[in-house]
């Protein structure tokens, strides 16, 4: 079987947790290699159901191994509540969660900066969960930060936290009139965590590539989505990492031919939390429908998302950017009762003609979505697991989004349950 990147092909809230359960069923290793707590990943098994910030999905699987790769900013009181939570509901945590040594913490000070920032900026906030994300990887390139290796040696954690705590201090009194936080007691209680986590913390690089020429299979788990990657999404309404598939390579320490598939995860429709531009937004008893139907609510905020028409300019740019080789569409159930669904097929700007999603926040706010209307097929399709058993009206549907995108379908999904999935093309 191939190894695996799953990533999200639009604003996030796409289902990747959904996909990669059920995938992992033919992998022997998940790594979630970027974001930080600020991602909310919901897996449904049986009568369960689990909101991972942290730990990947995979792990609802037994004799799979979960990694936290150095890529991502680890919380370690968000990572030992889940696996507090986990062992509360007998799901066996020994020898199958592994933490990277070399990822980097976030810590009080983040937490409080991303906090301070977003209320001093007002209207203009970029709608962060408030998480500490941004500032930790801030001070990551910095060279101000504190790795999870440092929580088990106090001669490497308390220079390392004194000294991101004189920065943050100063920033704190400074630039927002805040109190400063003490670091005396920060240091005690990392040291703590440390403690409860020294088992699942090690060199997470050779163990992927001993992994690796044992021929185990992996896969790689995305957070967020690829328009709110810093470098290739609506900047500055984005997110602090790179959400795109190249940088599974980075955040885990495997090289980029170790990797043989990017699945791009997709929604139907689109959504999106947070603030930025968003051009098939519905703000209309349509768009109510859709946040209604689908359940639209972020997993870590709670936030009601933003519904729109499936938008191909913005699918197409993640096709490019992560070199997809199938999508994974989500939530078509969603859509069974509509009369007629619009498809964004284009832009126009200024008269002109635009097939790929601009990267000017100045561009973006010019566009105009052209749309596509196809009929509904108004019937449940919750019961299908084929292709052949699909409404006519659905398998239209998604061929025209996998012709618009230019990526074959792989995978569909018309429920939140691990069977509730029809398998086309993915192996």
């Amino acid at each position: 079987m191939p190894n695996r990147v799953i990533v999200g092909s639009q604003w996030g809230d796409e289902g990747k947790a959904k996909i990669v359960d059920f995938l992992t069923l033919y992998a022997d290793i998940i790594v979630r290699f970027q974001g930080g707590a600020n991602a909310g990943h919901t897996v449904k098994a049986g009568d369960q159901e689990f909101i991972f910030h942290l730990i990947p999905s995979g792990i609802m699987h037994e004799n799979k191994v979960c990694i936290i790769g150095n890529g991502v900013v680890f919380d370690p009181k968000q990572a030992i509540l889940e696996i507090k939570d986990l062992e509360k509901k007998n799901i066996s945590v020994e020898n199958r969660i592994l933490i990277a040594e070399n990822a980097h913490i976030v810590l009080p000070w983040h937490i409080a900066s991303d906090k301070l920032k977003e209320a001093k900026a007002g209207k203009s906030a970029i709608g962060t969960t408030g998480r500490g994300i941004g500032p930790c990887y801030s001070d990551k390139v910095n060279r101000l930060g504190v790795r999870v290796g440092d929580l088990l040696d106090i001669k490497e954690l308390k220079p390392r936290v004194e000294a991101l705590s004189q920065f943050r201090n100063e920033e704190f009194e400074k630039m927002f009139g805040a109190e400063p936080i003490d670091p005396g007691p920060i240091i005690e209680e990392y040291l703590e965590f440390g403690k409860q986590l020294k088992p699942y913390i090690c060199d997470t690089v050779s163990y992927l590539y001993d992994a690796l020429k044992a021929k185990k299979q992996i896969i790689f788990e995305g957070a967020q989505g690829t328009i709110l990657d810093v470098d290739h999404g609506t900047y500055p309404f984005v997110t602090s990492s790179n959400t795109v598939a190249g940088s599974a390579s980075c955040g885990s320490g495997v090289g980029p031919t170790a990797i043989d598939q990017v699945i791009g995860v997709v929604k139907a429709y689109t959504t999106r939390v947070g603030n930025g531009p968003f051009p098939t937004e519905l703000s209309n008893e349509i768009g109510e429908e859709l946040r209604k139907i689908g359940g639209e609510f972020g997993a870590t905020t709670g936030r009601p998302r933003r519904c729109g028409w499936f938008d191909a300019p913005v699918v197409r740019k993640a096709a490019a950017v992560n070199g997809l080789t199938h999508l994974a569409i989500t939530k078509l159930d969603v859509l069974d009762t509509f009369k007629e669904i619009k498809i964004c097929t284009n832009y126009k700007m200024e008269g002109k003609e635009l097939q790929t999603f601009p990267n000017g926040l100045t561009q973006v706010d010019l566009c105009e979505p052209v749309y596509e209307t196809l009929p509904g097929w108004e019937c449940s399709t919750a019961k299908c697991r084929s292709w052949s058993e699909l409404p006519p009206n659905a398998q239209k549907y998604l061929t025209r989004i996998s012709e618009l995108a230019g990526v074959k379908i792989g995978m569909i999904s018309i429920g939140a349950k691990r069977d509730e999935s029809i398998v086309l093309d993915i192996n």
